[in-house]
């Protein structure tokens, strides 16, 4: 009983002394958020230039070269080291500040969609260059956020002596899913703890676990055979035109037989040049999508046996070509979990009259209820069990390697297509600007949770470890010689540059 006692009374008092510290440590952690979500506020301003700024850029995959030069000049001027150029990809690259660990890497995607100029703040189609790609979907406004944070974050680091580097990081090409498997497999998150990936939306929210997205493989065929006149001796010729058409009625009457799940569409990049030639070469572009790795290989498979197929019909060859992949996301619960938190204590924008009439504009425009922007944050997103498929982003070649979440911020409209003219409109307005002010508070105070509390990148990694990679590792499409596709869209930024 007595040494019962004395343990007790020792418990206690081990427990007293450490509750000053926990409670000062918890202060300062809390006096930092504070101060990081005020020097946001106060960057507003600078937010909404870069917003904007890349905005009136709208270049396309591969070949945002204005985009990726302007943000390089901004971080070189703030103290950031830049290594330009990774994986051979002209306008990828990598801002690095500071030194130790923790290294969080702070992502969002930069390039735009084809055909989608559009003025900003006019809720009717109204290009600003007709035909012209343009950002219909938002990426202008992801790495303008992650700027700000990482600032606000840099001034406490500087001025407290804070270890851990911030490293900075465009998704080049994301709509081609064509930069993130390569970044991988070249090494460039090998030493990373976490990474902190935005994406534009219509809330502030996160999620967890396997995604209800897609992952694919981008595969280019291409059919040689043989030209001839195609009126006067057609029997001499090989049409590499008929082996694309018979691989694509081929695949649409295998449709039926793949999982619901699945996702498949293609372009004809090359149909030949002029109808009274045999077409001696011809290319059609696939993505398979499905939500898993094995069945997206099955869905790879299926597809080079049928290109196999069509080249024996026609008496053609032919090659193929990866132009991008992306694995299925599954994020990191304990990250998300901090990131929810800083997301209910940042709250949603205070919108203006002048915003909501806006947003129930264009909703009118593209025939969606008129609901206006988002009153109430999201939820924490939990693990999605059977996923069903959609959309993908080579984010989830990231989230296989590195403990990864993906916040959304609000700066775009609630009800509209997506990869559209109508998902611009905002994009350049209070909407978009105020949205990004509100992610860049919860990206900084999440990057301080994660420089101050290590056991939360330790929590991070077990459950990397322990459940998402558990019975399942990574496995990439591309192979140690296969390179970037960085020739696509050159020729329709060349039509439309100055």
């Amino acid at each position: 009983m007595k040494h019962s006692a004395l343990f007790s009374f020792a418990l206690l008092t081990v427990l007293a002394l450490s509750l000053p510290v926990f409670t000062q440590s918890t202060s300062r952690l809390d006096s930092f958020k504070k101060e990081a979500v005020a020097d946001v506020e106060q960057m507003k301003d600078f937010s909404a230039q870069m917003v904007d700024q890349v905005f009136s850029y709208g270049e396309l995959g591969f070949q945002e070269f204005e985009t990726s030069r302007y943000l390089i000049d901004t971080l070189k001027k703030n103290g950031f080291q830049i290594k330009e150029g990774i994986s051979g990809i002209p306008t990828a690259w990598i801002a690095t500040w500071g030194s130790g660990k923790p290294v969080i890497a702070l992502g969002s995607d930069i390039d735009g969609i084809p055909k989608a100029s559009q003025k900003p703040g006019v809720a009717y189609h109204d290009p600003i260059i007709e035909g012209a790609p343009g950002h219909g979907e938002g990426h202008n406004s992801g790495v303008p956020l992650n700027i700000t944070a990482a600032l606000a974050v840099k001034k406490i680091m500087e001025r407290e002596k804070l270890a851990g580097t911030l490293m900075l990081w465009p998704g080049v090409a994301e709509e081609l899913l064509g930069t993130k498997a390569y970044f991988i497999r070249d090494g460039y998150f090998k030493d990373v703890d976490i990474c902190l990936f935005v994406h534009v939306g219509d809330n502030l929210d996160v999620g967890y676990g396997p995604t209800n997205g897609s992952g694919l493989v981008s595969i280019e065929y291409t059919f040689r055979g043989e030209a001839a006149h195609a009126a006067a001796a057609p029997w001499r010729g090989r049409s590499a035109l008929d082996a694309v058409e018979l691989m694509d009625v081929g695949w649409n009457f295998r449709r039926e037989h793949l999982r619901p799940q699945q996702r498949s569409h293609y372009v004809i990049t090359d149909g030949g040049d002029q109808p009274n030639v045999v077409p001696s070469e011809a290319s059609v572009w696939y993505y398979f999508r499905e939500v898993d790795y094995p069945h997206i290989a099955e869905m790879f498979e299926i597809g080079n046996t049928m290109a196999q197929g069509a080249a024996m019909m026609t008496g053609t060859t032919m090659s193929s070509r990866i132009l991008g992949q992306a694995w299925p996301g599954h994020f990191n619960k304990s990250v998300a979990e901090l990131t929810y938190a800083n997301i209910q204590s940042v709250g949603l924008p205070a919108w203006s009259e002048a915003d909501q009439i806006l947003a129930k504009g264009i909703q009118r425009e593209v025939k969606s209820p008129p609901a206006g922007l988002a009153s109430k944050i999201g939820e924490l997103k939990p693990a999605i069990s059977e996923p069903q498929g959609g959309a993908s982003d080579d984010i989830g070649d990231i989230s296989w390697n590195v403990p990864t979440v993906t916040l959304r911020y609000p700066s775009n409209i609630p009800g509209l297509p997506g990869h559209h003219w109508a998902n611009a409109v905002s994009m350049a307005t209070p909407i978009a600007h105020k949205g990004v002010t509100a992610g860049a508070k919860v990206q900084a105070m999440t990057i301080l949770d994660l420089l101050l509390r290590p056991e939360k990148v330790t929590e991070a990694w077990e459950y990397f470890r322990n459940v998402q990679t558990k019975d399942q590792k990574y496995i990439p499409f591309i192979g140690p010689n296969d390179k970037p596709a960085t020739h696509l869209n050159s020729d329709t930024l060349a039509r439309y540059r100055p």
